[in-house]
């Protein structure tokens, strides 16, 4: 029996809460409501349930993608949404041009201890993780938490092999 060669590193990228830029962009739109004040035209405001996760890119040349790691501690869902590249959150406001399209998508139910997920969008997501992560440091998503989930519920990473 032939001998495979050596196995891939893999890399396990964390999405970690971004506190500051999640609270920066409530404070956008508390300060919008205090005025009376309309949203710019295609502007994505932060809506209770969501907050803004990033993957600092520690190894950036040569991923390929290979699985997303989710875990949530009670039944609900999670829908995970990337940002475009085009994104500097420390300058302008988050459009909703620069949200990126398929997003990937993970639930749990009460009376399953399977993770459900919408597999072929989120395996496409987890590809386009591989080509965006040559340009960027960073990467930006949006992840909304609905059926009782919120951020304490949520370990979410991203797995690659180092090639």
């Amino acid at each position: 029996m032939a001998e495979e060669g050596p196995k891939p590193t893999q890399l396990n990228m964390p999405l970690v809460l971004d506190e500051g830029l999640t609270k920066q962009m409530r404070l956008r739109v508390e300060s919008l409501k205090q005025r009376g004040a309309k949203r710019q035209d295609g502007e994505k405001l932060l809506r209770p349930a969501e907050s803004m996760y990033r993957i600092d890119f520690i190894q950036q040349q040569r991923l390929l993608f290979e699985r997303w790691d989710i875990v949530l501690d009670k039944p609900g869902k999670v829908t995970i949404t990337g940002t475009s590249q085009n994104w500097t959150p420390d300058l302008t406001n988050l459009m909703t041009r620069q949200l990126l399209d398929p997003a990937a998508i993970f639930w749990s139910k009460e009376d399953s201890e399977a993770m459900d997920w919408n597999e072929a969008d989120a395996l496409e997501f987890g590809e386009r993780l591989s080509d965006l992560a040559k340009i960027r440091k960073v990467m930006y998503f949006l992840i909304t938490f609905s059926e009782g989930l919120e951020p304490a519920n949520l370990k979410a990473s991203v797995v690659f092999n180092q090639l």
